[in-house]
């Protein structure tokens, strides 16, 4: 079976851990134990989220005084696919000798009008007080927004329309090679119309919505979203609390999730089921083998015809 992993920011990241290398190389023995698994039975993809990584490089770009002006997102987007891949790529060899493990910079086209780039909303970066928050996006021409737990930078995000390299992934695949690629969402370009050439662009593209263009494009069989809780919960936070362990797509859309958090990965899910009629699944990284073998997470199927 062919699987296309999404690992979320909470899946290398505990909530409220600071992103620093020892506390990610930690998590990261976390993800190879709970993926080698699949690994040994299944075709494996594995993109990953960039959300704290990237904003740690944005902050210290912009204070640098050697540069002229701050990098770019999609220079910095780059350095977190380089970053994060090595430690997987690292780690994953260990966990599975002899196997062959990749880690391939990815760049995804987005419509260069993408009304995204208007209104940001993906939030990067760590949590600040407001005031703190307010001060930097003065000093920097930064946009803010209040999180569950704070303030914290928000960026474009827009749709993603193209996954560069995914020839080259399906070649690796059919050669037996765990790739890791379409970290953070790609590296964001845009497309000349007539040249085809690609620039970059100031955005971060949601990982999930990508995962699910990838696996789509790579006629992957089951869609993988791995985060830190063991089910989507309908009625989230409130005493009507309650697990959610199958799903229709159309039944994703209508549960009002809240934008920052569950619902592009619902998204995701209800597309790639819609567009390829396999099956996704969200659920958390410790739990990843039973899911994908349906006794844990939440697992997202066709619509049922009507007979």
């Amino acid at each position: 079976m062919r699987i296309v992993v999404a690992l979320g920011n909470n899946a290398l990241l505990r909530r409220g851990e600071r992103p620093g290398a020892e506390v990610q190389r930690d998590n990261i023995d976390r993800v190879a134990t709970a993926l080698a698994a699949l690994a040994h039975e299944n075709e494996l993809v594995i993109t990953h989220g960039n959300g704290p990584e990237i904003g740690v490089l944005a902050v210290e770009s912009a204070a640098d005084p050697a540069l002229s002006a701050p990098c770019p997102l999609d220079l910095l987007g780059a350095q977190t696919q380089g970053m994060i891949g090595s430690m997987l790529a690292r780690t994953l060899r260990n966990a599975l000798p002899g196997r062959r493990i990749a880690a391939l910079v990815t760049h995804t086209v987005v419509r260069a009008h993408d009304p995204a780039f208007d209104r940001p909303t993906k939030f990067v970066g760590q949590v600040y007080p407001r005031k703190w928050a307010q001060s930097l996006a003065r000093d920097h021409g930064w946009y803010v927004a209040e999180d569950t737990s704070g303030w914290r930078r928000v960026v474009a995000s827009p749709q993603p329309e193209r996954i560069v390299e995914t020839d080259t992934v399906h070649d690796l695949l059919t050669c037996g090679t765990v790739v890791i690629c379409a970290g953070g969402g790609g590296i964001p370009v845009t497309a000349d119309n007539d040249t085809g050439g690609l620039s970059g662009a100031e955005a971060v593209i949601d990982k999930d919505l990508t995962a699910a263009l990838l696996a789509e494009d790579l006629e992957a069989d089951f869609l993988l979203i791995l985060t830190d809780v063991p089910n989507i919960y309908a009625d989230y936070g409130t005493p009507d609390q309650r697990p959610v362990l199958d799903a229709t797509p159309d039944e994703l859309r209508h549960s009002g999730f809240p934008d920052g958090s569950m619902k592009p990965k619902a998204e995701a899910a209800a597309r790639f089921v819609e567009r390829t009629g396999g099956v996704a699944a969200i659920g958390a990284l410790d739990a990843a083998y039973d899911i994908v073998h349906g006794t844990s997470g939440t697992l997202v199927r066709p619509e049922l015809p009507i007979i």
